[in-house]
């Protein structure tokens, strides 16, 4: 499987006329060659080549409990670890560099290397492969959502109680996730109660529940290394007609959205169908981000359901479709499922409700 994945790879590098490409993105790493490892602040590079000979480069600290394939490069802190890649580029022309890459250590690189040498931006490489997933991985990405809608339902019990904050509920997160499967959460859990709701990425913080709040719990856990990603907006205690008419609006361009998904629909048109229907009720300027992003071994990979992309969708890609209204110092609403495109549509893997709950 891997050796397939860097065969994808190596042909992408091709069609871009890279002889070389240096990858330094842990999770990219992991996916093509199966080792997981978290650097910090030391250098972690796989270099890939056209000719075959690719090399991993890993500093001493470094933990290898398997056999790798690769040619492998071992220094020490006191090495120069930017040097040794460097050797390895000495008949390189076109060198594509991961977008993550540190500048500290591609500037030694670039001091280095031939004068002929080009560099360019080549995660695209990666990305562009990593955005189709396998049969393997469309079976974790279902069990990491099946998991993340348990999760939802033991979150929303929890505020249900009416005397936990935000942070209280926060910090129980965690623990439910490991209880079901998960070993930890795929990002820190946004839980906003009212107002709180109109920051899209709020932080939790003491606030507690009053009657008529809103709470946008949006969270994720992460299963054998795949994300989930799910939000729900829910009410305590009551309702008032402003806020029916907001998330039956939010529901609405969420699953208009998810209805036009198949093979060969635009990134930007999914995002602009969602994007028309909020518009049209008067709540444009308060639908302030992209409509989805990508999903996998990181909660945010390569690709946005955006007007920035005009990409075809493809069977096997997996991303959020999240609309939402933001309505400040009042409240916010937001409807976030994962979507699996299908042959001829998509496989919504959420099935936590999406019917106006008023809990408490």
């Amino acid at each position: 499987m891997h050796q397939q994945r860097i065969n994808k790879v190596l042909n992408e590098m091709q069609l871009r006329g890279m002889d070389h490409l240096i990858i330094s993105e842990p999770s990219s790493i992991h996916y093509l060659t199966g080792y997981d490892n978290h650097p910090g602040e030391r250098m972690f590079v796989l270099l890939l080549s056209l000719d075959g000979q690719h090399t991993i480069f890993l500093n001493k600290l470094f933990y290898l409990d398997q056999s790798l394939d690769f040619n492998i490069v071992w220094y020490a802190d006191t090495d120069d670890g930017a040097a040794l890649v460097a050797q390895h580029l000495v008949n390189a022309h076109v060198i594509g560099v991961d977008k993550n890459w540190e500048a500290k250590f591609l500037m030694r690189v670039m001091e280095l290397a031939n004068e002929e040498c080009c560099f360019e931006i080549g995660s695209i490489c990666v990305d562009h492969v990593r955005m189709i997933k396998d049969h393997k991985e469309q079976e974790l990405m279902r069990e990491s959502s099946r998991i993340n809608d348990l999760a939802m339902d033991q979150v929303i019990q929890l505020c249900a109680q009416g005397d936990l904050s935000e942070i209280e509920v926060t910090e129980k997160v965690t623990e439910i996730f490991q209880s079901l499967g998960c070993s930890s959460f795929s990002f820190p859990a946004i839980i906003a109660y009212g107002a709180n709701g109109a920051d899209g990425h709020h932080e939790g913080d003491e606030t507690k529940l009053q009657p008529g709040d809103s709470i946008v719990i949006d969270m994720g856990g992460l299963y054998q290394g795949y994300c989930s990603d799910m939000t729900r907006t829910v009410f305590y205690k009551e309702v008032s007609p402003k806020q029916q008419e907001v998330y039956n609006l939010v529901r609405l361009a969420n699953e208009t959205a998810e209805a036009m998904i198949k093979p060969g629909v635009k990134l930007c048109d999914i995002d602009q169908s969602a994007r028309d229907v909020i518009t049209k009720a008067g709540y444009g300027e308060q639908f302030n981000h992209r409509l989805g992003h990508f999903i996998g071994r990181d909660v945010h990979e390569y690709g946005d359901v955006s007007a920035a992309f005009d990409m075809e969708v493809e069977e096997g890609m997996i991303f959020s479709i999240e609309p939402g209204i933001y309505l400040q110092g009042d409240f916010g609403v937001r409807i976030e499922d994962l979507v699996l495109v299908t042959k001829d549509g998509c496989e919504v893997l959420n099935s936590y409700t999406k019917d106006l709950l008023v809990i408490g």
